[in-house]
């Protein structure tokens, strides 16, 4: 068996751990939601409080972006296309909370445009043979694209959780799986050879860094006084 199999079926596997990590945090939102409606009164915390809108709509497009690249490239990547498929469901169920616990212009053009992404997607993956270069093209454009967005978009998440002193509705197992994967897709990377798999790489190294970030987050804010003075202002807030 090639490297490539061997460390494809890893990281199919780790995608596979990702996703739990992802129900995961879906389960958080959807258990919050239970809770406040059993309760039936307005909870001063929302449903997704300190869910970054930003960084899930990131997190959606750099799954549909190894989706469509995992067709788009030759011979069709089995490895990367189904799982990322999965994925991109999954990540536009929790979009669809934010924007029903919500209700805001920002979530609702973002559950809107993740959708429309989803159908043209799928086009793709019917017709993708006939345009095979076309959507390489697009979907490494998007990869580099999506790299600097997940910087950006954990920046905020990140942020948000710094000046609150709380992590909120953020489930740390997510973190959690999605570094695994992160692990697992650079290797994989390196076995497809460095002209297929360096998009793979940016964009694994980049979420790598942040879920390094997002995970300390969650010791920081158990330990740290400065996290507790803060928890208390953002709470009597």
């Amino acid at each position: 068996m090639s490297f490539y199999n061997i460390f494809g079926g890893i990281n199919t596997f780790c995608i596979f751990l990702s996703l739990l990590g992802v129900y995961a945090q879906l389960r958080t939102v959807l258990e919050r939601k239970k809770q406040r409606e059993k309760l039936q009164q307005t909870l001063k915390e929302s449903v997704t409080t300190q869910l970054s809108l930003n960084q899930f709509s990131v997190s959606f497009l750099a799954y549909f972006s190894f989706f469509v690249y995992g067709y788009s490239i030759a011979p069709f990547n089995h490895y990367i296309v189904w799982p990322r498929l999965i994925a991109a469901l999954l990540v536009a169920m929790i979009l669809y909370q934010i924007w029903h616990d919500r209700k805001n212009k920002a979530s609702l053009a973002v559950i809107l445009i993740s959708f429309l992404f989803l159908i043209l997607g799928s086009i793709g993956l019917a017709f993708g043979e006939r345009y095979i270069d076309q959507g390489r093209l697009i979907s490494t454009f998007l990869i580099l694209l999506i790299s600097l967005l997940i910087a950006q978009g954990y920046y905020h998440q990140i942020s948000l959780i710094v000046r609150s002193g709380v992590t909120g509705a953020v489930n740390l197992k997510m973190s959690q799986f999605i570094f695994v994967m992160d692990l697992s897709t650079i290797a994989f990377a390196l076995s497809m050879g460095l002209d297929n798999g360096w998009p793979l790489m940016v964009l694994a190294v980049t979420s790598g860094i942040t879920k390094v970030i997002m995970m300390y987050l969650f010791y920081w804010v158990k330990h740290s006084p400065l996290a507790k003075q803060r928890a208390l202002i953002w709470q009597e807030g």
